[in-house]
């Protein structure tokens, strides 16, 4: 649990979740995810470190580089915990499907 506690506390930032959408189209070092942001290298370096610590992201030395990339591991603790939700989900909308079905029947 402690895990998927960091991961949504992690997600809860906007800037962190933008981070990770920009990961999504590929590997990118600090000076390239800076560019979009209007944030400073430290800033945007310490939004790393949150998502690394995470487990959302993983990083890698190459020379003085240092690309970053998401790490598929560490959204398994939310996707299985949407998969434990959505049996639940599914039934209400099932229910909800049956209720709009009668109302459109009697009218």
């Amino acid at each position: 649990m402690e895990t998927l506690d960091h991961t949504f506390a992690a997600l809860a930032d906007p800037t962190r979740r933008a981070i990770l959408a920009s990961l999504a189209t590929g590997e990118q070092t600090v000076m390239e995810l800076v560019r979009p942001f209007r944030m400073t290298q430290p800033a945007v370096s310490r939004h790393l470190k949150v998502l690394e610590n995470a487990g959302l992201i993983v990083r890698r030395a190459e020379g003085t580089r240092r690309p970053c990339r998401l790490s598929p591991a560490g959204f398994a603790s939310v996707e299985r915990w949407l998969a434990m939700l959505r049996p639940a989900l599914e039934r209400n909308y099932a229910r909800l499907d049956q209720v709009l079905s009668e109302i459109k029947t009697t009218e």
